[in-house]
């Protein structure tokens, strides 16, 4: 599993560079990866980002 960013906006930043350059959905990169989609997705939340799946990132 690779090491995540701890600060959310690092981590916010992260996630979308993966997202543009080479996933097609969240799902596709937390099966890759190996993360915990809902976990993930709780993090950023309480950062204040939601993800799109329209767009394919947080916002």
């Amino acid at each position: 599993m690779q090491e995540l960013p701890q600060d959310p906006m690092m981590l916010f930043s992260f996630i979308n560079m993966k997202l543009r350059d080479m996933y097609s959905s969240l799902d596709e990169l937390c099966d890759d990866m190996h993360l915990d989609k809902d976990e993930l997705c709780r993090r950023l939340a309480s950062a204040g980002f939601e993800y799109s799946e329209t767009n394919n990132k947080f916002w």
